[in-house]
């Protein structure tokens, strides 16, 4: 059972969330007795809400919701239009390049075809008690899963994936550094508010089932402070 979400932001247009890890976005992707980020935004709320993306139901992170459905419109044109721009931290195997922009396509939809899908990918360190780093990863477009296809493409999966990376690589860091889940957190993501009154942008704290292994892996200190700068996504040349 998932831990419970906690609110990051509420106003009378938006709703946003830490969303735990295992915790699924929708109702009609889990049976009914399991909770679910809607159900829980729609009680904090009080109202409707519409999620305008989604996270995968393994990962952590800044989760939206536009209250009606003008504000989900508006939100989900700003995503079609790859106008948000997001922050992801991740585990990975190995030591990826020290920063590159990752052109590949893959799948928009489960069995669908492939579209073009683009992630630029810094190495914020490698850990000094075990063969992994800690990857800040931006994706310029939102296809499925393309964080993970794209780390794995890179051939350095990430940590606790248990549909691209490896079984015995994911028992080790759970014997190890407890370890019991998807390395990926969505950081921070930023938008230009639906009432057109400046930007939004938000910070999930690392939940502890993620903390606590980065900090026995000795890369929890590099992740981006709050501070560290805008999220506009390097581009090739600039």
């Amino acid at each position: 059972m998932p831990t419970a979400p906690s609110l990051l932001h509420l106003d009378a247009h938006v709703l946003a969330m830490n969303k735990p890890s295992g915790l699924a976005v929708h109702p009609g992707w889990v049976p009914r007795t399991e909770p679910t980020a809607l159900v829980w935004a729609r009680r904090e709320a009080g109202c409707h809400v519409y999620p305008v993306h989604r996270l995968d139901r393994a990962t952590s992170g800044v989760l939206l919701f536009g209250l009606s459905s003008d504000v989900a419109r508006i939100l989900g044109a700003a995503f079609s239009a790859t106008e948000v721009h997001k922050r992801y931290i991740a585990l990975v195997r190995g030591t990826p390049p020290e920063e590159i922009e990752i052109d590949n396509p893959v799948p928009k939809t489960e069995d669908g075809p492939r579209v073009d899908a683009v992630t630029w990918c810094r190495n914020l360190v490698r850990s000094p008690v075990d063969r992994c780093s800690l990857v800040e990863a931006r994706p310029r477009t939102g296809r499925l899963h393309q964080i993970r296809r794209h780390l794995k493409h890179l051939s350095h999966p990430l940590v606790g994936d248990v549909r691209y990376g490896k079984g015995d690589i994911n028992r080790h860091y759970r014997t190890t550094y407890d370890l019991h889940r998807l390395a990926l957190h969505a950081l921070e993501l930023e938008v230009e508010h639906p009432s057109g009154e400046g930007m939004l942008r938000l910070r999930a704290p690392v939940p502890e089932d993620l903390a606590v292994p980065l900090q026995r892996l000795e890369v929890f200190d590099a992740i981006p402070p709050a501070d560290a700068g805008g999220l506009r996504t390097p581009t090739r040349g600039g």
